[in-house]
């Protein structure tokens, strides 16, 4: 059955809900500006210098009683409101869907299986930390429609240009190219659909082999037989894009707008609100989970899940998990070929593994119920991906439980070379929110050049964190400083078609969000070969 677009049942509820969050929406942008007014970010106050030392305050004072009194007075409404809304939550399915009409159908398939068995797929996530304004603030971040509509022209930008890379086999070379290399142009417009991303894939994946050993210093590397790169452009060519804390309604919107150009699938808005024993939420929801879930392939089948479990200021929002199954297109033999894509957002506070742990848990269980409800005996699954913000790093004594979790035996990391220790490539992904508009990072070169620096990237990248009571020495001797990466993508193979096998292209650290968010991306992308009947 087709998704609908409207997670209401019928235009008469929708209506009645859009009346009610009317009547809501005044007074809570009141209370976000009252707070937002009183809580600078360091850019904001770096900018103050230059101006009156008196203006500041007298913003405060004059604001703080404006908004104040514009809350108090549309208060009345918004409890109008609220009771409009609150009881409609019961009727609502757990997302809106957008579905952007392709040129063709063809433009919305992926032909390789069909024409040489082979096909190359990219995954991307980021936490964007969408809040409202006022609450971004705590988090040295404002501005969150502007931050939305910057975030989405920039993924945009680095996801429509052309993939390139280039080998040379001299005996002077330096090896590949990256296209995140400054010679390449800036891309504004590019044609999508199936038969760019065939070319790409043929001329590419099909001629794919490991790069060579000696790189250069901003393009494709590889260790332990992972290629990676930091790169100031998100990967051209990601057919399935992740974020997470799209917490904001607007916020959502704008980035629909901006990404259903690319990605004619999307799902937004996801979650539950208020009291709703059936989901399994224990407590009132005034946030959806934020996830975000962008996609080119068309989305057969999603189901979400709330945890039960959240505490403290995480119960107060949805956060849970999202699973959804994606038609790629068809194999020689004219069978269906799918995909399955989950992505999470767990649980936040330091110290609380323990509901971390039942959260994976929860996880693993979901996922399993969801494809086999889903499954077919007719259709060839290539792709089984998890990804997400698990909160947890594999290198902090404090994130020991997490990181001995059984899922990782199910999913393969491949930044990970076993519990508590990463690869030595790696990178963290959570920056130091003080530091956020430094020069070093404030920029995608300029976070891209630091992040390649051991020294420079101590500086900006959040620390391992100890286990309560005992001291830590970090990093052992002779071992690199890495840093917390909070932010995996995760692939499983003995999920998938039993004649597919998948090879690890790339793996991405993105920077072209510098600026704009506290999280670095992550993309990670896989080539699926299809062994023919005969085989």
């Amino acid at each position: 059955m087709a998704l609908q677009a409207s997670p209401f049942p019928n235009g008469f509820v929708a209506g009645v809900h859009a009346v009610g969050w009317a009547f809501i929406l005044p007074c809570f942008w009141f209370l976000d500006r009252l707070i937002a007014v009183c809580k600078s970010t360091t850019l904001e106050r770096t900018q103050r210098l230059e101006q009156e030392c008196y203006l500041h305050p007298l913003k405060v004072f004059f604001g703080s009683i404006v908004f104040f009194i514009l809350f108090v007075a549309t208060a009345p409404l918004a409890f109008l409101g609220f009771l409009l809304w609150a009881p409609l939550q019961a009727c609502r399915r757990p997302f809106y869907y957008h579905r952007e009409p392709p040129s063709s159908p063809e433009n919305e398939t992926h032909r390789g299986f069909e024409l040489v068995g082979k096909a190359s797929f990219g995954f991307a996530t980021a936490n964007l930390c969408l809040l409202p304004d006022s609450l971004a603030r705590f988090n040295n971040l404002g501005h969150t429609q502007h931050r939305a509509s910057a975030i989405g022209q920039r993924i945009v930008q680095g996801v429509c240009r052309p993939h390139i890379r280039i080998f040379v086999d001299s005996p002077s070379s330096c090896g590949t190219l990256s296209p995140s290399s400054s010679f390449l142009p800036t891309v504004n417009s590019v044609t999508y659909g199936a038969t760019d991303r065939q070319n790409s894939n043929q001329q590419g994946r099909s001629g794919h082999r490991s790069a060579p050993r000696a790189l250069l210093s901003q393009g494709l590397r590889q260790q332990d037989d992972v290629p990676w790169e930091v790169s100031s452009l998100f990967p051209s060519n990601i057919d399935i894009l992740c974020l997470e804390e799209v917490f904001d309604k607007r916020a959502a919107q704008k980035l629909t707008d901006a990404l259903k150009p690319v990605y004619g699938h999307i799902l937004y808005d996801i979650g539950v609100y208020a009291c709703q024993p059936p989901c399994g939420c224990s407590s009132f929801k005034f946030f959806n989970s934020g996830l975000f879930l962008a996609s080119r392939f068309p989305v057969l089948e999603a189901q979400y899940h709330c945890f039960p479990n959240s505490r403290g200021e995480d119960a107060l929002a949805a956060k849970g998990l999202l699973s959804a199954k994606v038609l790629i297109g068809q194999n020689q033999k004219r069978q269906r070929v799918v995909g399955y894509f989950n992505c999470t957002h767990l649980h936040a506070p330091e110290g609380e593994g323990v509901v971390r742990c039942e959260q994976l848990n929860m996880v693993t269980k979901w996922i399993g119920d969801f494809q086999a409800a889903n499954r077919r005996p007719d259709e060839d699954v290539v792709f089984d991906v998890l990804c997400g913000d698990f909160n947890f790093d594999n290198c902090s004594p404090d994130d020991n439980l997490e990181q001995n979790h059984c899922l990782f035996e199910e999913y393969r990391d491949p930044c990970r070379a076993g519990p508590g220790k990463e690869k030595p490539w790696v990178i963290g992904t959570l920056l130091e929110q003080p530091t956020l508009y430094d020069d070093d990072v404030n920029t995608p070169e300029n976070l891209q050049r630091t992040l390649e620096s051991d020294e420079l990237r101590k500086q900006y990248i959040s620390p391992p964190v100890p286990a309560v009571g005992i001291p830590m020495v970090y990093p052992e001797t002779g071992q690199p400083w890495i840093g917390r990466r909070i932010d995996y993508i995760l692939f499983r193979e003995n999920s998938i078609s039993k004649h597919c096998r998948t090879e690890i292209e790339e793996v991405t650290f993105i920077t072209q969000l510098a600026g704009l968010t506290d999280h670095i991306p992550v993309g990670l992308r896989l080539n699926v070969t299809m062994d023919s009947a005969d085989e």
